[in-house]
């Protein structure tokens, strides 16, 4: 359902978006319930997350596809070039329509999904089911993509911003980055006052780690130039190469794969975050309106920077996300986890809702239902969403 510790953020989304927040409640309230006494099957997902490309168009440096260690780097360019088309993606939506009564959102994201050629014809397919929509994007394709965004509908625009303008350049790799944002969000307003539309909502996520952790304050008065509701930071997600190697031992075992993703999180020092400056700027984020995600104690921040193993003690620690959310690849395979490698079918051989409850994704819902999480879970935000 949702966690205690994220009440004050849920309640902050909900005002955005109400109707879609008594939806998702009633969801996730059917879907925790087949977690309990399902035996693996799961009733229809919130979420549905569509990578539409591995392409993109940065190298962040923290970025787990395509930052310094970033898993993306190793792809084949025949593994780059593979997306699924706009009339595929039509057909999947259309799939979702007539066969879920509550439709599941739709997530868009990449790689950089602004880059996917077939966008705007995407958008509208979702948009004409009735669907919710929401585009996460590094915004540089912004300012050709403004006035389309504002006319099909799309919900929500989450940006992703690393803090203010020289250090969002300097974590994206290139000069002018936030520059070319900022000139699109500013184009989308602009389209949504002549258009008198009040969506997209922009909201902003950035991520905490060594080099922005002390912009902070700062970040959020530039979120907030760019027109943005809401801004959430979220803790950095890393881990250690003998993590990874003990996790794939499991993942070989069990399911005959491994988490090729997960290495592109994997660090070979802690970062170099002092702890208790960090707390004093979480505090200072939250006096300003900002949530922080997942919402650590105090001790379990020390923890999680200062240790590369890291359990949560203020959230339960059980993922329950394969029960809510369905991620499905360019090449169109269906994934239960974004980084874990493990594929349930292709919805260009078999309708998605057939690949939702088959005896694959059942056994593996089962597996984590007895050990509660993976090794590697306690640093993916999925585990504390839910």
């Amino acid at each position: 359902m949702i966690p205690l510790r994220n009440l004050r953020r849920a309640l902050r989304k909900a005002r955005e978006f109400p109707m879609y927040a008594l939806k998702a409640f009633f969801l996730r309230g059917r879907s925790n319930l087949t977690y309990y006494f399902a035996d693996g099957k799961s009733a229809p997902p919130e979420t549905v997350s569509l990578l539409l490309t591995y392409r993109c168009n940065l190298r962040c440096k923290m970025c787990g596809q395509w930052g310094e260690t970033g898993s993306s780097k190793f792809y084949t360019p025949d593994i780059l070039k593979k997306e699924l088309n706009a009339a595929e993606i039509g057909s999947l939506v259309d799939d979702l329509r007539r066969s879920y009564r509550f439709p599941p959102a739709i997530t868009l994201f990449g790689g950089e999904p602004l880059l996917f050629g077939g966008i705007i014809e995407a958008l509208e397919r979702i948009k004409n089911n009735g669907m919710r929509v929401n585009i996460i994007t590094n915004g540089t394709l912004l300012k050709k993509y403004a006035k389309e965004l504002v006319q099909v509908g799309v919900d929500e625009i989450i940006f992703s911003l690393d803090g203010p303008p020289k250090v969002h350049d300097m974590v994206r790799g290139r000069d002018g980055v936030f520059d070319d944002a900022a000139g699109g969000f500013a184009l989308l307003a602009e389209a949504k006052q002549s258009l008198m539309k009040s969506h997209p909502v922009v909201n902003v996520n950035s991520t905490i780690f060594d080099f922005n952790y002390l912009d902070i304050p700062e970040t959020i008065k530039t979120s907030r130039s760019l027109g943005a509701k809401d801004i959430t930071f979220h803790h950095l997600i890393f881990i250690d190469k003998g993590c990874l190697d003990k996790h794939n031992i499991e993942m070989r075992k069990f399911f005959d794969c491994e988490s090729h993703d997960w290495a592109g999180f994997v660090l070979d020092r802690l970062p170099d975050i002092d702890t208790k400056i960090l707390k004093e700027k979480i505090k200072e984020a939250e006096s300003m309106g900002a949530s922080i995600y997942p919402n650590l104690t105090d001790g379990e921040i020390d923890d999680y920077y200062t240790n590369f193993e890291f359990s949560p003690k203020s959230y339960s620690g059980k993922c329950k996300s394969p029960w809510m959310v369905a991620y499905i690849f360019p090449d169109g395979t269906v994934h239960p986890c974004l980084s874990l490698g493990v594929e349930m079918g292709n919805i260009r051989e078999q309708p998605f809702v057939e690949i939702w409850n088959n005896d694959k994704y059942k056994n593996f819902r089962s597996h984590v239902r007895k050990q509660g999480r993976f090794g590697v879970c306690s640093r993916c935000t999925e585990l504390y969403r839910f």
